[in-house]
């Protein structure tokens, strides 16, 4: 009878539950109900630990931040402060979507939830927003096409 164990330091995800899933035979499963109870058991507290852990899927946000001071390049600025939330230029480089710099100073970009609360935390920063796609449900107004 095969033994189950299983690492709860580090976070798992769901896509590697699943594949631990996919790994066990479900003959060998279905002859001892205890091998079941104790693998759901085990995949319920790896997912837990990856959700507090805090290390979802990464989402796009709108930031929301401070104009930026007179003389001071606007996207230099606000990869600045994405640079001080997620420590090297070079991660805040690989997240940064786009710049806002004429209707509102900001930005987009891609971040896990970790990283979200990192960039939450910096003084320059207004409002931190989900992106979101909408569109019109109808393009018929007034009988104009």
């Amino acid at each position: 009878m095969p033994q189950l164990t299983a690492d709860l330091s580090s976070p798992c995800d769901k896509q590697q539950a699943k594949k631990a899933l996919k790994a066990i035979s479900f003959t060998n499963l279905a002859m001892n109900p205890w091998t079941v109870i104790s693998l759901v058991l085990v995949l319920a507290v790896a997912m837990a630990t990856a959700t507090a852990a805090g290390e979802g899927p990464a989402a796009n946000y709108l930031v929301f931040v401070d104009p930026p001071p007179s003389g001071v390049v606007g996207t230099t600025y606000q990869l600045g402060i994405l640079t001080a939330a997620l420590g090297s230029e070079e991660k805040a480089k690989g997240a940064i979507l786009y710049n806002y710099k004429n209707v509102m100073s900001g930005f987009s970009a891609r971040l896990t939830p970790s990283e979200l609360e990192e960039v939450k935390k910096q003084p320059q920063v207004n409002r931190v927003l989900p992106s979101a796609t909408l569109s019109l449900m109808s393009s018929n107004f007034d009988g104009i096409n």
